[in-house]
């Protein structure tokens, strides 16, 4: 019984260690070359749907860029990020990419990454993180997440800002 159980563990360990792995190498970020173009796609979309445009500044080498997008695409915040906003991954490199989008939406990369900005439709500036509020994003929980997507999603006729789902 001791040896089924410690085969038992011992595969159980080596699963969660491949798990972890796998969702550590995610390429969520694509290329830093593709940022414009999908910056211009999110915005043509976000006139077309009436939503937000929100960006994500990071790398797929950051651990808390990671947690993040696990924490937007949770149960509890994938239906309020996909009814109000059209995500873009703006990749920074190692702080050496895209340095000018960043600027042009006054995020301050030397604060840390993850970074976001929140635009309207039609791409005028409505948030951008000032001190790094995301960048210990491990050890926050998904419903900061959650908060801020609720808070920053346009408004609807007939929601109110406590609705969650609305």
């Amino acid at each position: 019984m001791r040896i089924l159980r410690a085969i038992a563990l011992s595969l159980l360990g080596a699963s969660l260690a491949v798990g972890t792995a796998n969702s550590a190498n995610r390429e969520i970020y694509p290329v830093p070359a593709q940022a414009k173009a999908d910056l211009a796609a999110a915005l043509k979309t976000a006139v077309e749907s009436h939503k937000r445009v929100l960006l994500d500044f990071g790398g797929n080498w950051c651990g808390d860029c990671q947690v993040l997008d696990i924490y937007f695409h949770d149960p509890a915040n994938r239906p309020i990020l996909e009814a109000n906003f059209v995500l873009v991954h703006i990749n920074v490199g190692h702080m050496d990419e895209n340095l000018d989008i960043a600027q042009q939406f006054h995020i301050p990369l030397e604060k840390g990454v993850p970074a976001v900005a929140v635009l309207t439709e039609k791409g005028k500036l409505l948030y951008s993180q000032q001190n790094g509020q995301f960048e210990s994003m491990r050890r926050m929980q998904s419903s900061a997440v959650t908060e801020f997507l609720v808070q920053w999603r346009p408004e609807k006729p007939g929601c109110s800002t406590v609705v969650v789902n609305c």
